[in-house]
């Protein structure tokens, strides 16, 4: 009788137990009231668009010179693209197209990439800056990409056209480019014989045309302007316009090469139309 009493006793206390933890009243760590941290927020974008897919045929007719003339076939080959290889299409896709016609070749390079943040404390979005700003400090861009300083006080002192220090200064030979106008040591920016190509920003042709950070494109974009160096067999320039929106970085490259060595690729041509294919697919997110 005491034996039964003893194991009436010890399933009493088991029951009891097992009504405290499936009560849900506390925490699994047994400290109730402790808060929950919760996983950062995922990116916007789940997927990426298909990179073969992403420019109009008009819009690839105008960025490929020389293709309206081609036949047919020839055409639809050029404007199909070929993709880039990845090894994860949600990750990462791209694309590239070339024509080549006797006055020359132009090629189009676009990748689309997907950051994910594997860590729960951190976003998609904040690892994707992460990620974008490497690549604009890779992309080593002047000084005159930081957006200029508000003149104080002492900028305002000296009378105007009074000579002072900078007076005798001549524009333009801020030490970008050489007095002969060649390019610069680093082959970057509209110099040589892409001077006075026109000017669509306040400053002088040259300045408006050298690499930068740009406004209003995604959440963060800059452009970069490389031109090969001077005694190439044949000269090539590309413009690189990056660009950030939510946690996709996208990265178009227009790079021109005419078919005469003396030539030089014209800066402020490629740069527009750069711009405009990376508006243009701004907006395509945004649909």
């Amino acid at each position: 009788m005491a034996y039964a009493t003893g194991a009436v006793l010890i399933a009493a206390l088991a029951a009891g137990c097992t009504g405290g933890t499936g009560s849900g009243g506390s925490d699994p760590d047994g400290k109730p009231g402790t808060p929950t941290v919760s996983a950062a927020p995922p990116g916007k974008y789940l997927t990426l668009p298909d990179a073969c897919r992403a420019i109009p045929r008009a819009t690839l007719k105008d960025l490929l010179p020389g293709t309206a003339d081609m036949p047919e076939a020839r055409q639809d080959k050029v404007f199909e693209g070929t993709a880039t290889v990845t090894y994860d299409t949600d990750r990462r896709i791209g694309c590239r197209w070339k024509s080549d016609v006797p006055e020359g070749t132009r090629s189009i390079h676009l990748d689309f990439e997907r950051v994910v943040s594997y860590d729960t404390a951190v976003s998609d979005d904040d690892r994707a800056r992460e990620v974008y700003a490497k690549k604009e400090t890779a992309a080593d861009l002047p000084d005159t990409a930081l957006p200029p300083e508000t003149p104080d006080a002492s900028d305002d002192a000296s009378p105007s056209g009074s000579g002072g220090p900078d007076a005798s200064t001549d524009p333009g030979t801020d030490g970008s480019e050489s007095a002969d106008g060649t390019e610069g040591a680093d082959g970057k920016g509209a110099t040589g014989d892409d001077k006075g190509a026109g000017d669509t920003t306040a400053g002088s042709p040259a300045d408006s045309l050298q690499p930068r950070l740009l406004d209003k494109l995604g959440d963060s974009a800059f452009l970069d302007d490389t031109l090969s160096r001077a005694g190439a067999p044949a000269r090539h320039r590309t413009v690189s316009v990056v660009f950030r929106t939510s946690n996709v970085i996208v990265t178009v490259e227009y790079t021109a090469q005419p078919a005469m060595p003396s030539e030089v690729p014209d800066s402020k041509e490629l740069q527009e139309k750069a711009q405009a294919l990376a508006r243009q697919l701004v907006d395509s997110f945004n649909d």
